[in-house]
């Protein structure tokens, strides 16, 4: 089997698409399907073949655990065989979240068999990409943005288990899981990359806060790099992590990632320059490398409405800085490149996507939205000197 050594750049190209596949309980207890309220799934040879006239060639896809598993140990393939065979096709590289935000009707992560269940799918995950794809690099998100998870569904009851101050005990079953379904994708693909995606955000005290507020917010903020912590055996040594699980970090990073502790106001990026608590994303790129040494990827950004070009003209230029600056920044990944719903109100739509998606007749289309689209082949114009060559990095 190909050696793929950890340090070398898996992705075919720098600018990514993530198409929304999240099949979570909503806040509502209603099961959403975001592969299918998208059209994607029916839509999806169309969907690769615009993606190359921005010299787009890597995706960001989900498997559905609760679409794959109906019951428990056995599986159903096909939607997750049909996705490849379309992005083979279109000369696509396809990289895999195995659990976005959703688990099976029977499961929750605080249920006593989770964390076998997940590295059961795993397992079986890795024998059915090698066997219809033997050659290609597999990478792998295990559980995308478990702090945003555990939040989600152990603190404001937006997912299950639907609980209130439980966020921690949530978390930790969550990285439990991720760490016993790195183990079992190993057994089978020794070679797997891992694509940890996680938040990137910046929690700031209010302004002339005391040193106990400040404090606090420092706490806060601090708690965002748990998962990374716990992954790479630095903190909770008992659920085994290890340095190397800490292969590729994924950072989330949204207009509303910045916010005051205690108020959650959030900072506004069009007024960055005249808060003095605002932070560069060219800086929180800077300190994640220095804290962690390992490459980077802007694993997934986007604005809603008609800010959508200004955000991504702003995102670029934040990402040339991090390249300049000789930060490993291996990627820049367009999440939604379709337009997508909400997923607790699934009839209003965040118009974020390059394409909007409106339903016309009987089926979904696709409408480029042009300011964004031209704001987007500008930007590639300007970063492409930046990373004509790639900073390299040892660890």
């Amino acid at each position: 089997m190909t050696s793929y050594p950890d340090h070398e750049n898996p992705f075919r190209s720098f600018w990514m698409a993530g198409f929304e596949c999240t099949d979570k309980l909503n806040a509502f207890g209603n099961r959403v399907d975001f592969l299918n309220l998208t059209g994607h799934l029916n839509l999806l040879g169309e969907d690769y073949r615009m993606l190359e006239q921005f010299n787009i060639a890597t995706v960001r896809e989900g498997i559905r655990w609760s679409q794959v598993e109906k019951k428990p140990y056995n599986y159903d393939w096909s939607a997750v065989e049909k996705m490849i065979i379309h992005a083979k096709a279109n000369n696509i590289q396809l990289v895999w979240d195995i659990c976005h935000f959703g688990f099976p009707d029977d499961l929750t992560p605080l249920h006593p068999m989770f964390e076998r269940r997940f590295a059961a799918l795993c397992k079986a995950f890795a024998v059915f990409y090698r066997s219809v794809d033997a050659e290609s690099v597999l990478i792998v998100t295990p559980i995308n943005e478990v702090s945003f998870l555990s939040w989600l569904g152990g603190e404001v009851c937006g997912t299950s288990p639907y609980g209130k101050g439980i966020g921690w005990q949530v978390k930790y079953k969550l990285m439990k899981a991720y760490i016993e379904g790195i183990e079992a994708l190993k057994e089978i693909e020794p070679n797997v990359r891992i694509l940890t995606t996680e938040p990137l955000v910046n929690i700031v005290p209010p302004l002339n806060a005391s040193p106990e507020t400040a404090m606090n917010a420092a706490t806060q903020h601090e708690e965002q790099f748990q998962v990374l912590e716990m992954l790479s055996g630095q903190m909770c040594p008992e659920l085994r992590g290890k340095p190397e699980y800490l292969d590729i970090i994924g950072l989330n990073y949204y207009f509303n990632n910045q916010w005051v502790h205690g108020t959650n106001e959030m900072l506004s990026w069009t007024a960055a320059s005249t808060d003095p608590r605002w932070a560069s994303l060219s800086s929180l790129f800077t300190q994640v490398h220095a804290r962690y040494n390992r490459p980077m990827l802007l694993s997934e950004t986007s604005h809603p409405e008609e800010n959508r070009p200004l955000w991504i003209r702003n995102i670029t230029n934040e990402c040339a800085l991090a390249l300049q600056n000789d930060i490993p920044l291996w990627g820049i990944c367009l999440y939604p490149v379709i337009d997508r719903p909400d997923w607790d109100h699934t009839h209003v739509w965040h118009r974020s996507g390059l394409w909007d998606n409106p339903w016309q007749g009987q089926k979904h289309s696709r409408i480029l939205n042009q300011p964004y689209a031209e704001a987007l082949q500008k930007s590639q114009e300007y970063i492409r000197e930046f990373i004509a060559v790639e900073p390299t990095v040892t660890y």
